[in-house]
């Protein structure tokens, strides 16, 4: 987690609170891209309580002990009930809105207890992932002094395109998958690599050696074929044709 959101973070909000809201975020991504869908409910469901706290905290200067219970109905009732204007509409409703989603299904979709026999799926844990991630952007944007889309940015470069089959070594990426074609080696490459994206240099060392010798075919294949990649004369990016096919294909995942 960047140091520099913990930091501005947690000149709006007690470093308590900020500590158990990114843990609980960066926990919930980490074991959804992993397949733990399960997990990626139950640790939704911890990043909720995170912010409750946090719309307690910057609305009255107090928060729950996090080892007690919030009562979340009355809480979203005492901040739908504050005059408009008092504070922003994401804080008084829209942020509220969210939770009871998230909290909902971590609660009543079997994800932290049995209930009506209702399996965690992909869909719903898909659902917790989308929603705190525009959770956490809205309390970036509130208190990081960015703006809207600054904010996603930060987000989307957290741990949002991490693939777990990518093992980093310092500056080598290997993928951990032997099976992978050239193609699917490349673009699981550029996902992790997200914004920054590499160089062909870069690519051709984190290449297997029998991919070596056709890689530039393959990039330039998946740049004007199939859209999948951008290259803007010096480094190679994943688009979002990339990496809708990266998560169709679950290619972040490790191999089983």
């Amino acid at each position: 987690m960047p140091h520099s959101i913990r930091y501005n973070l947690e000149k709006a909000i007690s470093p308590q609170i900020v500590g158990e809201l990114l843990e609980a975020y960066s926990e919930a991504k980490r074991n959804f891209y992993l397949g733990g869908f399960r997990l990626s409910e139950v640790e939704g469901g911890r990043f909720c309580e995170a912010v409750f706290r946090v719309l307690e905290y910057v609305t009255s200067g107090k928060f729950t002990p996090l080892d007690r219970k919030i009562d979340a109905e009355k809480l979203f009732l005492r901040l739908a009930n504050f005059p408009h204007g008092s504070y922003p509409d994401a804080v008084r409703l829209h942020i509220p809105r969210a939770l009871r989603v998230v909290y909902d299904i971590r609660n009543n979709r079997d994800a932290a207890h049995l209930a009506d026999g209702i399996d965690p799926n992909l869909q719903d844990a898909t659902l917790v992932a989308s929603i705190i991630d525009w959770i956490l952007a809205e309390l970036i944007r509130l208190y990081h002094s960015v703006s809207a889309d600054e904010a996603q940015k930060i987000v989307d470069d957290l741990v949002t395109r991490r693939a777990p089959v990518v093992e980093e070594f310092g500056e080598f990426l290997k993928v951990l998958n032997p099976r992978f074609s050239a193609s699917d080696h490349a673009l699981v490459l550029l996902y992790q690599r997200g914004r920054e994206g590499a160089s062909y240099d870069q690519l051709v060392s984190w290449a297997k050696p029998s991919m070596r010798a056709n890689l530039r075919r393959t990039l330039s294949r998946l740049v004007s074929e199939k859209a999948a990649v951008h290259f803007d004369g010096e480094r190679y990016y994943i688009t979002r044709t990339g990496a809708l096919e990266v998560e169709e294909k679950e290619l972040y995942r490790m191999p089983v």
